[in-house]
């Protein structure tokens, strides 16, 4: 009967760490993405919008979601999540020219494949998107599977 007990609580720490740990990479990645746009004053191009639109809301969702310690959050956060991954996912091939675009998504006034769009001189902002995307994913799996919801 302790041991079963243990194993609850074991099973809550883990849902809540990565019920935190999801909003934590949102959180970071919103923060990441505003400082970089209106610090840096980095225009964002098409493609970073988009990645904007899905990964801004997690922050606020996630929030809640940790405060309320909804963890069927995952219902609602991972397509969000999903999508934004995917479109990273785009991108980031785009960026290595792995893929040619049907249409020119940067422009020369909010171009991402600059130097200036990459962190420690080599690592692409779009993959870095896409890392994050992935990471919260991560997160809500190991949130709802170690939860009951």
């Amino acid at each position: 009967m302790i041991v079963a007990a243990a194993s609850e609580g074991n099973h809550i720490r883990r849902s809540w760490a990565g019920l935190v740990l999801a909003w934590a990479t949102a959180l970071g990645a919103t923060l990441s993405a505003l400082f970089i746009g209106e610090v840096l004053g980095q225009t964002p191009c098409v493609l970073c919008w988009y990645q904007r639109i899905f990964m801004f809301p997690l922050c606020w969702i996630l929030g809640v979601a940790c405060y309320r310690e909804d963890y069927g959050v995952w219902r609602y956060a991972s397509p969000l999540a999903l999508v934004g991954g995917g479109i990273a996912g785009y991108h980031t091939l785009l960026y290595w020219h792995v893929i040619e675009p049907e249409i020119s998504v940067c422009s020369a006034a909010s171009s991402c494949s600059g130097a200036a769009m990459t962190i420690f001189g080599s690592v692409p902002l779009p993959f870095l998107s896409l890392l994050a995307f992935t990471m919260i994913v991560a997160s809500l799996f190991t949130a709802r599977h170690y939860s009951k919801q």
